[in-house]
């Protein structure tokens, strides 16, 4: 018996083709698109009914609404655009992708040659929350990964990355919560409460700002272990804003998914929870769910400086406790303003009332074409959209870099 063995005729790629009509010509091209999915997957079928569910976000600015997908089985989240609705809707498991991509065609009036390859591969992972996202950093590093130094840290880094504790059997644990007091975060007298404590905390701020000099003063010779200090605490805060997220979700009758800690981008320890459910109710209960960890900060800031205020002049007390009130109070700030370029829960409300969830990445990518001058001439409504988010954020980024410069000439004055 004969040890070789014939070898397999390597199967073909699957292909579709399309014919495409051009304007003014009464031909047609054929038009191939290489699809590695295609040849398995030539007829999709989308999952049971009764295994999803579909809530609609309207766009106020684009006119085409966009589509929270939701498998109720594995409780994965998916953004779905318009057109991706619709090719949803066609996979039925009896249509093939050729009748689908004709179908587009015949309602869109054109084709993006990669929508259904990309459509068909956010369906099959079924990912709309990343909860450890690539950063202009990492993607610099994957770029130059063949130097030895660089690829040490990237190694570090993922490493870090892999570092998550976490349960996703907490649902629990915030309901009991909510129920023994947590109720009582979303009741008028709560938010009552809670803005009488930022008035103070106002007041409290202006006074000493006048005295900032003798209040840094009381550091002395700790300031090292001042600054130590000031951090831990207000990373501690940082578990309690996302807490205040997750009551959020259990007073709309929502599901917490996820709480737990990790390295964002490989290198920033973060506390999260998972809120996605959220997307499945109303935008009153979405944007009630990102003030609400943001206003963790606004209290903790006011409380601070009421204690500082009220601290012997020029002692440790006063100084620690006035740098924790500043530090949570410019974190408020930069967790509700949407116009700096990173997106926190002020970001998502924003794309949330305007309809527009990749703001940001259209924006920057507008912005990037109009550098390279690649973008088109024409200047829209859409255009204006983007260019207001680009100038607001780099005049925010700069007023709030001048602010902290201010702040430290003054305290060092």
């Amino acid at each position: 018996m004969s040890d070789t063995q014939a070898t397999p005729t390597p199967q073909r790629r699957a292909k579709l083709e399309l014919l495409v009509r051009h304007d003014g010509d009464d031909g047609f091209d054929v038009h191939q698109v290489g699809s590695a999915t295609a040849f398995v997957q030539s007829r999709p079928q989308r999952v049971a009914v009764e295994s999803w569910e579909l809530a609609e976000m309207p766009s106020r600015m684009a006119g085409q609404p966009s589509y929270i997908l939701k498998n109720t089985v594995t409780d994965r989240f998916l953004l779905l655009t318009e057109p991706e609705k619709f090719l949803w809707e066609q996979m039925d498991g009896h249509t093939s992708l050729q009748e689908i991509a004709t179908a587009y065609v015949l309602r869109y009036g054109a084709f993006d040659f990669d929508i259904i390859p990309v459509l068909m591969r956010k369906l099959q992972r079924a990912q709309l929350l990343t909860l450890t996202p690539t950063s202009r950093l990492r993607q610099a590093l994957a770029r130059n990964r063949r130097r030895p130094l660089v690829k040490a840290i990237e190694t570090g880094f993922t490493a870090l990355e892999r570092i998550n504790i976490s349960s996703r059997n907490v649902q629990r644990v915030f309901s009991a919560m909510y129920r023994f007091g947590g109720f009582l975060l979303f009741t008028p007298a709560g938010v009552t409460v809670c803005l009488a404590l930022a008035v103070a905390g106002l007041v409290a701020g202006v006074r000493l700002w006048r005295e900032g000099g003798d209040i840094v003063a009381g550091f002395g010779g700790h300031a090292l272990r001042a600054v130590l200090m000031v951090k831990l605490l207000f990373f501690a805060t940082v578990a309690a804003h996302q807490i205040v997220h997750g009551l959020a979700l259990v007073h709309y009758r929502r599901r917490v998914r996820e709480f737990g800690f990790t390295f964002l981008h490989g290198f920033v320890p973060t506390f999260y929870v998972d809120v996605t459910d959220i997307f499945m109710t109303s935008r009153r209960a979405r944007v009630v769910t990102a003030v609400s960890g943001a206003m963790v900060h606004l209290v903790l800031g006011s409380a601070w400086f009421i204690v500082a205020l009220f601290s012997p002049l020029g002692s440790f007390t006063q100084a620690f406790a006035a740098a924790s009130g500043m530090l949570q109070w410019q974190a408020f700030i930069v967790a509700l303003y949407p116009f700096c370029f990173i997106e926190m829960d002020g970001y998502h409300v924003l794309v949330d009332v305007l309809g527009t969830p990749t703001l940001k990445q259209e924006a920057m990518s507008w912005f990037g074409s109009l550098v390279r001058r690649a973008a088109p001439r024409q200047f829209g409504r859409q255009e204006a959209l983007w260019a207001g988010y680009v100038v607001l954020s780099t005049i925010s980024v700069a007023a709030f870099i001048a602010f902290n410069v201010m702040l430290i000439v003054h305290a060092s004055s």
